[in-house]
């Protein structure tokens, strides 16, 4: 969700009329040329029709937020859905339209340029979770121009941040005090403790506050890195939302998330603690670092063994038992709210560690940012990544990288090079930086030109985070050239284009 608090001044009516003079009518493919007048004669029409208010703050045009007759509190999280690749002369009375065919519209946010024109993409909050994943089946991927297809997602409101750098001594208690005192509207606090002692905090925590506006006050309260707690300059983030997996899909999981484990614990020890309450219910285990997946054969043994097992000491760990996540493998981009997109390479199924491979999430896998903040996992777990045999006398055919199709490629540094190359652009050339962090750890940082369009309107991109490897460096780099180069030149496609364009 937007930073409301940074955009809760200068609100006015609608300012229909600031848009640009000429704008192209593309209703039903058409290519005549709307006026001004028109553009503000269109949305006054929608306005009376539907009985809706329309205001616009900085950056965005709000339509509806209640609808008219509207009593009692706004729809809960998961009724919201994002909006991406909407034509750039295109407004509300040819988007709302579309949108209330899922059904009641209960607000529809457009981003906006200051010259009139939307920023391509927009938020649509229905009055249920139903409606908002019936948006999604039937507008994603639909043509809402010839030749222009829009992309819908779930949104999600951020109400937690991520702090780190906290001393690891300190309690979960002694943590949510802290935070209690310097900052309004905490709810709780996540702590989790460290894979080597079970006595210490890993270091950071995860705060969970009222509201997204509680969260985006705190955030701008801590964010300039000189606030300190017990002595110590901490650093603040959001926290990458958990996964919102449908409940349908829940139904069918039959895998267990294990964590809290002792690093010394075998997956043969967890397996036979499982299978003490019904032997042999165990498919096979995967253990990473201090935290486990446990497959089972039946979902309703998983059920049980989840209910069992939850709380159960295992080597002297009291260990905390839940369903695990399905994450499709089309979810393999995501971006923070800082520009930070996260490219993770998964099987067709995979299921979401909690919180150990990335400081800064609680529900996804191993991704770039997991280091971005100093926080490093000493070992780092691995991805089941989708395999096949490779037998003897398979025939093999030479093929060019640049033949195959975006989906094929994980990572930023290769999709950087394949829409260059697909735009007959010259390869981009990486610059590496480097300064000394204060507790003189080497950092590192890409700046990135692409010869195509240095003498355009940006002569180079380089990202406002330091890494401490090559590789991160370069990959952080690339998410955030790919990021800038769509919205100014509208290259990549709409499905690329719906995984990294995120609040």
């Amino acid at each position: 969700m937007q930073d409301v608090s940074e955009n809760s001044k200068n609100k006015s009516t609608v300012g229909i009329a600031t848009m640009n003079e000429e704008n192209i009518d593309g209703t039903n493919g058409c290519s005549k040329v709307r006026t001004g007048t028109q553009n503000e004669a269109a949305l006054l029409a929608l306005m009376e029709k539907t009985g809706y208010n329309m205001v616009q703050e900085n950056g965005q045009r709000k339509f509806g937020g209640p609808p008219p007759g509207w009593e009692g509190p706004p729809p809960p999280r998961g009724c919201e859905v994002f909006v991406g690749k909407i034509p750039r002369d295109m407004y509300e009375d040819e988007l709302v339209p579309v949108f209330e065919r899922a059904g009641k519209i209960y607000e529809f946010r457009l981003m906006m340029e200051f010259s009139g024109e939307n920023r391509g993409y927009a938020f649509v909050m229905y009055t249920t979770k139903e409606e908002a994943q019936l948006a999604i089946r039937i507008l994603n991927n639909y043509e809402i121009r010839p030749g222009k297809f829009i992309g819908v997602c779930v949104s999600l409101d951020n109400c937690r941040l991520f702090i780190g750098a906290i001393p690891k001594e300190k309690k979960k208690e002694e943590i949510l005090d802290e935070m209690k005192k310097v900052t309004e509207g905490v709810v709780d606090v996540i702590v989790y403790p460290s894979a080597t002692d079970k006595t210490k905090n890993r270091g950071f925590a995860f705060v969970e506050y009222e509201s997204h506006r509680a969260a985006a006050m705190a955030r701008r309260k801590l964010i300039p890195g000189t606030f300190q707690l017990w002595g110590h300059t901490i650093q603040v983030d959001w926290a990458d939302p958990e996964k919102e997996v449908d409940e349908e899909t829940m139904q069918r999981v039959k895998v267990l998330y294990v964590r809290n484990l002792m690093i010394s614990t075998t997956e043969e020890t967890i397996k036979a603690e499982f299978n003490k309450f019904k032997p042999g219910a165990v498919e096979r285990v995967k253990k990473l670092r201090d935290y486990a997946f446990v497959h089972f054969f039946n979902r309703e043994d998983a059920v049980a063994a989840m209910s069992v097992m939850n709380g159960k000491c295992i080597d002297g760990a009291s260990i905390e038992v839940t369903l695990a996540k399905p994450v499709n493998k089309e979810n393999t981009w995501r971006q923070h709210l800082n520009g930070q997109i996260s490219p993770n390479s998964e099987n067709l199924i995979v299921f979401a560690n909690k919180e150990e491979s990335h400081p800064k999430t609680l529900g996804k896998p191993p991704t770039l940012p997991a280091r971005l903040n100093g926080q490093h996992s000493p070992s780092p777990p691995e991805i089941e990544r989708c395999t096949y045999p490779f037998f003897p006398g398979t025939k093999l055919t030479p093929i060019s990288m640049y033949s195959l199709k975006s989906n094929h490629f994980n990572s930023a540094v290769m999709h950087l090079d394949y829409y260059c190359n697909k735009n007959n652009w010259a390869p981009p050339e990486y610059y590496l930086y480097s300064t000394t962090s204060q507790d003189g750890k080497v950092l590192l940082v890409y700046k990135i030109v692409i010869p195509a369009i240095a003498n355009g309107s940006q002569s180079y991109f380089m990202p406002d985070k330091l890494c401490t490897t090559l590789e991160d460096a370069k990959e952080l780099a690339a998410q955030f050239t790919l990021l800038h180069l769509d919205r100014e030149h509208n290259l990549f496609s709409l499905d690329l284009c719906r995984r990294i364009w995120r609040k």
